[in-house]
């Protein structure tokens, strides 16, 4: 008892140096996935991203492995892939034991549901969707997995652009088509490439010519989650160059 609970505590510490102040609701939830699941922060078996508690593939795994999981199975499914539009889906199945018959999860990736990061490996990104999934429900896991978040890609370049009644709360209403908003999608990007959130927003309102993120139209602030993660992807250090613009601006502000 007294080893769960300093797994508990050291936890908590680590999540607080890592993404800040946690409410209490927070930390009750960590506490639940730390006591039940035994993930840890310090491994990276779970992320906290906007807000929400995620598992990764190598939590699942770790996990996997404390329970002796007998054995972990990935079969393409052929006649749903589709090669020439690099659309892979693949089922995964998990034997806790010998003699069980198995927990099943699908899982799939093509370049419009993957970050530009991994664009060309959409088959591995797949088949690790698939084991996560089937990982989850082995072992009654509800929590989503950080590599099952596809939707927080920038939007492929041949979607067409949606129309949206009124000008405010892009960045936070929840999409026509069923996936995450567009905040979260931000929010990703940001703790991908370790960026400053405050300069972040500070230089989208500044791309989209609005005083405020908040402001700018849905398909503005689509428009700049692309060009950050392209700009981010081909030229970090060009990035961060840029974002500390904005820092000095801020300090003039103050002072002024």
């Amino acid at each position: 008892m007294k080893l769960r609970a300093a797994e508990r505590r050291l936890n908590a510490t680590m999540a607080r140096a890592k993404w800040g102040q946690l409410s209490p609701v927070q930390l009750s939830e960590l506490n639940l996935l730390t006591q039940k699941y035994k993930l840890s922060v310090v491994l990276g078996d779970i992320q906290y991203i906007c807000q929400k508690w995620y598992v990764t593939h190598a939590g699942l795994l770790r996990l996997a492995r404390r329970n002796r999981c007998t054995a972990i199975r990935t079969v393409l499914v052929e006649r749903l892939s589709d090669p020439i539009a690099k659309r892979w889906i693949f089922k995964a199945t998990v034997y806790k034991r010998s003699s069980s018959k198995g927990f099943v999860g699908y899982g799939d990736a093509d370049p419009s549901n993957v970050s530009p990061l991994v664009h060309g490996a959409e088959m591995r990104v797949a088949e690790t969707r698939a084991v996560n999934r089937a990982l989850r429900k082995a072992y009654g896991i509800g929590i989503c997995s950080v590599e099952e978040l596809g939707a927080f890609s920038p939007p492929s370049p041949a979607e067409p652009p949606r129309q949206q009644n009124g000008s405010h709360a892009s960045a936070n209403h929840a999409s026509t088509n069923g996936q995450p908003r567009l905040r979260d999608r931000l929010c990703l990007l940001i703790r991908q490439h370790h960026l400053d959130a405050s300069l972040v927003k500070s230089y989208a309102a500044d791309y989209c010519g609005t005083a405020a993120l908040r402001e700018a139209s849905r398909d503005l602030v689509e428009a700049f989650i692309s060009h950050l993660a392209e700009w981010a992807t081909k030229d970090h250090d060009g990035l961060v160059s840029k974002l500390s613009s904005y820092a000095k601006s801020q300090e003039q502000e103050v002072h002024a």
